[in-house]
């Protein structure tokens, strides 16, 4: 006779079941000793793989890591004073970039006035210098004294005082001023006269040859032309006076000149 399933949807029994049944079924057998005697290779393999799953160990769960009270402190410390660390880094920072800056501030004003005082300096000396006086020829001594007397003078005695210079040697300005006469002078030769920065007025005659123009300043020791004979002049020589204009008559004792303006005579 004949059987045939009824009509309808019917589930297949979950795995879980036929696991359990397949355990039910491989225990009965085993106890009845067919398997590992009359069953199959597949099916012994099958009923051990099984019974050694489910006999698997269920795996460990993921540790979980408990912080107790003392060591949070711990670690709330740690980063305290890491923090402190660091703001007491960068406080250090800045107060050492504002020492640099100060000290480069000092170094820069003591530099400054370093400047300063070195200008001042060389200003003074050059004050100094421009108000100094020299000799208007170097090393040379008096040869003719101021108002000598004699036939060799119009006017009856000599209105200056005459320097021993061979022909050309370096007559120089014995002040700082600004020339007013430089070229032929009459009796005096080539001649050269200067206003000194003081108001006064010097002069140089008998010069072979003239080194500045009218209008140009010079300075003490600047030259002024070389020493001759030009003019009235029975020789080589400077003859040289100091005024207090620029014609002639007006003139002073020249040694006294230069010694008011410290010149060894």
């Amino acid at each position: 006779m004949a059987f045939t399933r009824a009509t309808g949807k019917h589930r297949a029994r979950s795995r879980m079941t036929r696991r359990g049944a397949n355990m039910a079924t491989v225990a009965s057998l085993t106890a009845a000793g067919v398997i590992g005697t009359l069953g199959s290779p597949a099916l012994a393999a099958d009923a051990e793989a099984a019974v050694a799953q489910d006999a698997a160990p269920a795996a460990a769960p993921a540790p979980v890591i408990v912080i107790d009270g003392s060591l949070a402190a711990t670690i709330d410390a740690q980063a305290d004073a890491q923090h402190l660390a660091a703001r007491k880094a960068e406080a250090e920072a800045k107060a050492e970039a504002k020492r640099k800056a100060a000290a480069k501030r000092k170094a820069e004003a003591r530099a400054k006035e370093a400047r300063e005082a070195e200008e001042r300096a060389a200003r003074a000396a050059e004050r100094k210098r421009l108000a100094s006086f020299q000799l208007p020829v170097a090393g040379s001594p008096v040869t003719t004294g101021y108002r000598t007397g004699g036939a060799l003078w119009s006017s009856g005695s000599h209105s200056g005082v005459d320097f021993r210079a061979a022909s050309g040697t370096s007559v120089v300005a014995v002040g700082a001023g600004t020339v007013v006469e430089a070229g032929w002078g009459g009796a005096y030769g080539n001649n050269v006269v200067i206003r000194m920065d003081d108001g006064t007025f010097t002069q140089y005659g008998h010069l072979s040859s003239i080194g500045v123009s009218v209008g140009q300043s010079v300075t003490p020791g600047a030259r002024i032309g070389l020493s001759g004979s030009t003019g009235n002049s029975t020789g080589p020589h400077l003859h040289f006076e100091a005024r207090t204009t620029a014609e002639y008559g007006s003139d002073i004792d020249p040694v006294a000149y230069l010694r008011a303006h410290g010149v060894g005579v």
